[in-house]
């Protein structure tokens, strides 16, 4: 979805050079995409099409070299065979808003296809968790689900603790690429939002893997919020002015997505107006 493009794109400053605070140039020159925004543009392609997952994931991330892929799964894209290897890192769930997107109406549907696109590297419990949470999170979002609403289920079914605020998050937190210490953070910067700029801006100032984070609060804040148009003309024409593939298919992303609103039918296109824990096993990989 746009929201972990635009988030990944103004986290992408701040993944090495942290900051704890909101007040930040929030489109910075600087800014760049990352394999956040390429594997979310892959996941795309292989749910649009149904494209074979792993040599589709590795497809786009070959034609998009040098973007910070983590050291597994840097490895995995250039396996003749490539096989899952038992991560949990949060690479798991920073590319998986799609699955929510096509799947608006039908939360199996949208849980299963998180599944399938995940389990091609992240088959640890955890990172299949924290890709189900993220898409779970967004389709309640979309549905029109409040905050509230949507921090009871994914606490009550993911086991995630979202009892704490951004503000009480933000002074220990510290850079973490696991599915267990991002994906509720994530959450959390969203659901406490009052518009898509402020979740993003809520998930750089923990000072964490800032992109990252982003990258998972900007789907659900877009299911809640939605995104400016300007907003989303600035990433095209700035950020991707030479990756034409991820503007394109995000296109036909939209284009297919058929989102519910609160009082009516399903809108072809349309985003919304505005718009147990288990013991890990293997060192986390994006």
């Amino acid at each position: 979805m746009w929201g972990a493009i635009i988030g990944d794109i103004v986290g992408s400053v701040y993944e090495w050079d942290r900051i704890k605070s909101k007040d930040f140039e929030f489109f910075d020159p600087g800014g760049h995409f990352t394999d956040d925004s390429v594997c979310t543009a892959a996941i795309a392609d292989i749910l649009l099409h149904d494209r074979p997952a792993p040599t589709t994931l590795q497809e786009w991330c070959r034609r998009h070299p040098g973007v910070s892929y983590g050291g597994w799964f840097g490895q995995w894209i250039w396996h003749e065979r490539p096989e899952p290897y038992d991560s949990y890192g949060n690479g798991a769930a920073m590319r998986v808003s799609p699955a929510a997107l096509l799947h608006a109406d039908d939360l199996d549907a949208a849980l299963a296809a998180s599944d399938r696109v995940t389990a091609i590297t992240h088959d640890h419990p955890e990172g299949m968790k924290g890709a189900r949470a993220t898409v779970h999170a967004i389709w309640l979002a979309a549905r029109g689900e409040g905050a509230a609403g949507i921090r009871g289920t994914v606490a009550a079914e993911y086991g995630y603790d979202l009892s704490r605020t951004v503000d009480e998050i933000r002074p220990g937190y510290v850079f973490n690429e696991i599915c267990q210490e991002t994906v509720p953070e994530a959450i959390t910067c969203a659901l406490e939002s009052n518009s898509f700029e402020d979740a993003v801006r809520n998930a750089v100032s923990l000072g964490g893997d800032s992109d990252t984070v982003a990258a998972i609060a900007g789907p659900v804040a877009e299911a809640m919020h939605g995104i400016p148009g300007d907003m989303r003309a600035r990433a095209e024409e700035r950020y991707l002015a030479d990756a034409p593939d991820i503007v394109s298919v995000m296109g036909e992303l939209y284009g297919r997505a058929r989102l519910p609103t609160p009082s009516g039918p399903a809108r072809a296109g349309v985003p919304p107006a505005s718009t147990p824990r288990g013991t890990p096993s293997a060192p986390p990989s994006a």
